[in-house]
């Protein structure tokens, strides 16, 4: 798969939320207690989370996350170049957060805000669906103003979190700006719930600005209206250079020039936490087109990363599964 600007760009920046996830584990029946969308996810205030978390008895485990971070994070894992824009608190959390990113070969260009840097609390049900409950904080107040096209200088793809759709003047000023720079723009849908909030505006973005385009099943059904997987991906397919149709265990569909590949998918174990799982497959596929892999091997790699985020809690690979994931680069 080749870049529009040449091979000489090999940044990829994510632009998103800057959020620490809080992972607990609890069942159906406290789901539909606390009135969750289950596999969904829900704007709250800080009260929420910590209402919630009240109510579970279990330590929660604690990562760095946001979906666009997630991905770059992957990125510098595998030894891409990557960088983090967003915007962050002066606490903690927010010092965790930066860390975690210099840690992982990421580039991170902050902004900090006086709010508290925002949480998700993931609620992992034994089925290893999660559901979201998500306090912005400080990620909210970035602002248009904050993105510059030095936020984009040297880079080749900028990926998008579908969830900037809930500030239309921010997403507008980073899609303006990378287009800007020449960079290829990647949007991942995020939630379903996302989609069905933002349709209208969605189908202007990704006419205007997208060239790759990232959807999960849920995601992909609302927005084409299909249930059947090669009426979606060519659905999907209308308006980008790149879409991609990823449905679980199934694998995954990538539609490029004019054609469709079904990508396998990869390992047989039990998920047991799918958080971050899209976010990761993310990684590797667009780590393979910056460097110039074919659609399969993009694809493999994605596999790849996805199914191993699913075997461990959070959407941290552990190094033995990273060693796995190279191994595909040999």
């Amino acid at each position: 798969m080749m870049l529009k600007n040449g091979q000489d760009k090999k940044i990829i920046v994510g632009i998103g939320s800057a959020l620490v996830d809080v992972l607990v584990n609890a069942d159906d029946d406290f789901l539909k207690k606390i009135g969750a969308s289950k596999g969904g996810m829900e704007l709250v205030d800080e009260y929420v989370i910590n209402n919630t978390l009240s109510q579970i008895s279990e330590k929660p485990h604690i990562v760095p996350g946001g979906s666009a971070c997630n991905t770059v994070v992957g990125v510098g894992k595998l030894g891409g170049s990557a960088r983090f824009v967003g915007k962050y608190g002066k606490d903690d959390l927010g010092a965790f957060f930066e860390n975690d990113l210099k840690k992982n070969n990421v580039e991170p260009l902050l902004f900090t805000s006086d709010l508290p840097t925002g949480r998700v609390l993931s609620i992992i049900t034994p089925d290893a669906q999660r559901s979201m409950f998500t306090y912005l904080g400080a990620s909210s107040e970035i602002q248009p103003g904050d993105i510059t096209l030095e936020c984009f200088a040297d880079t080749a793809i900028v990926h998008i979190e579908g969830y900037l759709l809930f500030n239309r003047d921010l997403i507008f000023a980073a899609l303006k700006k990378a287009k800007d720079s020449g960079a290829l723009i990647s949007l991942d849908l995020a939630s379903y719930t996302v989609v069905e909030e933002s349709k209208e505006l969605l189908e202007k973005i990704i006419f205007d600005y997208v060239d790759i385009l990232i959807a999960n099943e849920d995601e992909a059904r609302v927005f084409t209206g299909y249930t059947d997987e090669l009426k979606a991906i060519e659905s999907l397919s209308e308006n980008v250079d790149t879409a991609v149709l990823k449905v679980g265990k199934r694998g995954s569909y990538i539609h490029h020039s004019g054609e469709t590949s079904r990508i396998q998918a990869i390992g047989t174990g039990q998920a047991v936490d799918t958080t971050g799982a899209g976010d990761l497959w993310a990684s590797g596929f667009l780590f393979g087109i910056v460097n110039g892999y074919s659609v399969e091997k993009c694809g493999e790699l994605g596999s790849a990363c996805g199914y191993e985020v699913c075997q461990v809690i959070g959407a941290n690979i552990p190094d033995e599964g990273w060693q796995r994931i190279r191994g595909l680069l040999k």
